[in-house]
């Protein structure tokens, strides 16, 4: 008997998932990220500590910690993939509550945004953003043929982010709140939810925005503070006025490694929320567009991993987390130059904070499970004009 002969691809047929190693490219740029953060860091803080802690190497040490757990973190979520984790916003609901109970979460600066545990502390607002994308990416994917509808495409992820925003905004968490509600209109977007559905909401959104900033001194002062930095810069405008200062004085090849003058008590939070303007200081203009370009290669390389990926759901994780990655780098960097009014956004990879840093890994390590997991065309012509939203789930 004859064999059948076997049937040709046909132009429809998208994707062959092929399991191959993990991109290169965007590894090497995380970890480019990685140890320029712990250089930066030690620069940043070692005067502060020794000088408020005893240790210069404060600091640094629990760095390295954080780094050594946000490579296993990566490394697990490469070796596990990107389809296990649909399910773990209810971890990140159930820490933004315990945050919120008087005796439980940890106030620093006037915001309740820590869990003590022993020898460590979490930030739950950072784990939500990511838990956030994986629901977003799930559900998404999983209503797909129903995503344009408002009752089931739009409501209730708007009614879902609305209760994270309010347990972000209990602590108080304004730039973490922000963030999560960008996210969402960006995967809804790319969903292809009505754009009518987006812009309405954003319109009813702004009222509210401006009452949160309006109504509260603090928010107010720094948008005072970022329309005009010089002329508060002895008050509600220092750290601004300080952090251009530090990222003007650096020249084009910067004053050198560990030569900055702003660290020295000058500037606030230099090896947290504003070690952008450190590398601005002391390795120059050149310093800062290698940090921005591996950013920029970090965007590029994972949104090629998104749209690569062999089915929906990878997809919108991956422009999920590239967006997370990239919007969060970019106002970190966007503040400290005097772009954006100062918020308390880490720059992801660099910054000092051990949750932000094994949360930014853990994101690479799903970006870089989707490099290898990707699936080249079987049918390059045709089928690459066909919108990755029809990839099957």
């Amino acid at each position: 008997m004859r064999r059948p002969t076997p049937s040709p691809v046909l132009p429809d047929a998208r994707f062959e998932p092929v399991r191959s190693s993990v991109d290169p490219v965007l590894l090497g740029a995380v970890l480019a990220l990685v140890a320029l953060g712990l250089v930066m860091v030690y620069s940043a803080s070692a005067v502060t500590a020794a000088e408020k802690l005893g240790n210069g190497l404060y600091f640094l040490e629990r760095q390295l910690i954080a780094a050594g757990v946000g490579l296993v973190a990566m490394a697990a979520a490469v070796r596990l993939g990107y389809r296990k984790l649909a399910r773990l916003l209810l971890l990140s609901i159930v820490l933004l509550v315990l945050v919120l109970i008087p005796g439980v979460g940890a106030t620093v600066g006037g915001a309740k945004r820590w869990l003590r545990l022993p020898g460590i502390s979490v930030q739950p607002a950072e784990i939500a953003k990511f838990t956030w994308v994986v629901y977003l990416a799930y559900s998404l994917a999983k209503k797909r043929e129903k995503v344009a509808t408002f009752s089931v495409g739009f409501l209730p992820h708007l009614l879902l982010a609305g209760l994270l925003v309010g347990l972000c905004m209990g602590e108080p968490d304004f730039g973490s709140s922000v963030e999560l509600l960008v996210l969402l209109f960006i995967l809804l977007f790319a969903a292809g939810t009505k754009l009518s559905y987006l812009v309405g909401s954003v319109l009813l959104a702004l009222p509210m925005a401006w009452a949160a900033v309006a109504h509260s001194p603090y928010r107010w002062a720094r948008i005072r503070a970022f329309l005009d930095p010089w002329a508060h810069r002895h008050d509600i405008g220092y750290q601004v006025a300080q952090s251009l200062i530090s990222v003007g004085s650096g020249g084009l090849f910067g004053v050198g490694l560990g030569e900055s003058k702003q660290k020295l008590f000058f500037l606030p939070e230099a090896h947290t929320d504003f070690i952008f303007s450190i590398i601005g200081e002391e390795l120059g203009l050149l310093g800062a567009l290698l940090t921005i370009a591996l950013y920029a290669v970090v965007v590029w390389r994972g949104t090629r991993a998104a749209l690569r990926a062999s089915e929906t759901f990878g997809t919108y994780l991956g422009l999920g987390l590239t967006a997370l990655l990239g919007v969060q780098a970019a106002v970190n960097m966007s503040v400290a130059m005097g772009m954006l009014p100062t918020k308390g956004l880490t720059l992801p990879f660099v910054s000092y904070g051990g949750c932000s840093l094994v949360v930014s890994m853990a994101a690479a390590g799903v970006l870089l499970s989707l490099s290898a997991a990707s699936a080249p065309l079987r049918n390059p012509g045709p089928i690459r004009a066909k919108s990755w939203r029809e990839a099957p789930a």
